[in-house]
Formats: structure tokens, C-alpha cells, sequence
């Protein structure tokens, strides 16, 4: 049975595009981020994602589930073509100022300089995995897709989506202990990027069958 929401999209129907993106813009946005590390290239690669998507509607298949790994593939490819014009990494977001000590809170201020320094480290060690495992992670951790839907969105086969998570949380939480032996200055969350002490451990979303 034909997916009435796909059917709209296929004919071109502009509400049922506009229901689309107030749906995934957000979603989209978000990946594009962690994917280019700047918030400008993310807008842009954002903006690209939703008009290629307009373009190809008529390649939405007629039945099957939610639009969004189709969104984050399209989204994955222009990121690529976005890094290898800007060359910029996720690395820059540890540069941000630290965060302000609260008078009387000591502990609680002790323990957001922890939170903050190890958000460092993590996103310096983005900056440091291959393309390949940031994109898997940004699919499966960050972006909610199960294991079938990550490999639909990066053209990949299900056990390669696995055996690359796995690498991939494993080499993060790795060069991120390295960082933190180094030293690194704290830096806030901003944006959608948050808890990065946890970044590698979340759980993936459950495959659906």
C-alpha cells in the first residue's frame, strides 16, 4: 500500500514539502553541523539538502517509512562536497570562552569545568575520525536512525554500518581520553550539541524488523 505523505511529495504537492521540512529541517540542520563543524555551512548544506530534495521527488519511493534517512543521505552528500570546499573542522568548537564560575555553587561549578572540558576533548577528537566515522555517528548516535535506515541514508551495507559504529565510538572514546590526558581547556555546549561526555556511549535506536 502506497504511503499517502510519499504519494504528495512524488506529485509535488508544496504543503505536503513545507509539512516535510517544519518536520526534518531541525534534523537536517543538526547533521549538516556535525558533519561541517560551522554553522553558516550548515545552514547552506541545509538549504542545498531541501532543494535536491525537491528536485528528486519523484524518486521517493511510493511506499515505505519515514523520510528521514532519504533527507540525511542527501544532506551526508552535500556535507562532503561543503568540507571539501571549506576544509573546517568540528575541532573549532572547543575554542569557544569557558564558562563563568557560580558564586556559592562550588561543586556544581566544579562539575560543569569537568562536563566542559571533556566536550572539548570530544569534539577535538571529531575532528580527528576519518570521514567515514563521523558520518556513521552523526546517522546512528546523533541522528536517531536504526542500523537499516543508517545504511539506506549512507548507501551502505547493515553489517558495514555496525562494524563502522562500532569503530568508530571506540577510536572517539579513545582519542578523547588521549585529549584529556594532553589537556585541553573547557568549552560549552552550543547549539544542539550537547552532553559530550556521553557522545560515544548513547544508546543506537533499536532496529526496527
Amino acid at each position: 500500500m502506497s504511503d499517502p505523505v510519499r504519494a504528495r511529495i512524488r506529485a509535488g504537492d508544496p504543503d505536503a514539502f513545507g509539512e516535510l521540512y517544519e518536520q526534518y529541517a531541525r534534523t537536517v540542520y543538526n547533521h549538516a553541523l556535525r558533519l561541517t563543524g560551522d554553522w553558516s555551512t550548515a545552514e547552506e548544506v541545509m538549504a542545498d539538502t531541501f532543494f535536491e530534495a525537491w528536485r528528486g521527488r519523484e524518486k521517493v519511493e511510493a511506499d515505505g517509512g519515514s523520510l528521514k534517512p532519504w533527507l540525511l543521505g542527501l544532506a551526508t552528500n552535500k556535507a562532503r562536497n561543503a568540507r571539501r570546499g571549506t576544509g573546517r573542522r568540528l575541532a573549532f568548537l572547543s575554542r569557544r570562552p569557558a564558562p563563568e564560575a557560580v558564586r556559592d555553587f562550588a561543586e556544581e561549578a566544579a562539575g560543569r569545568v569537568d562536563d566542559a572540558r571533556r566536550l572539548a576533548a570530544v569534539q577535538q577528537a571529531l575532528g580527528r575520525l576519518r570521514r567515514t566515522e563521523r558520518e556513521v555517528l552523526a546517522a546512528c548516535v546523533w541522528g536517531g536512525l536504526d542500523y537499516a535506515e543508517a545504511a539506506q541514508a549512507l548507501s551502505l551495507p547493515v553489517g558495514t554500518v555496525r562494524s563502522r559504529l562500532s569503530r568508530a565510538r571506540t577510536r572517539l572514546l579513545r582519542l578523547t581520553d588521549e585529549q584529556l590526558e594532553r589537556g585541553t581547556e573547557p568549552a560549552p555546549a552550543r547549539g544542539e550539541v550537547r552532553n559530550g561526555a556521553a557522545f560515544a556511549a548513547l544508546p543506537l535506536k533499536e532496529e526496527t524488523r
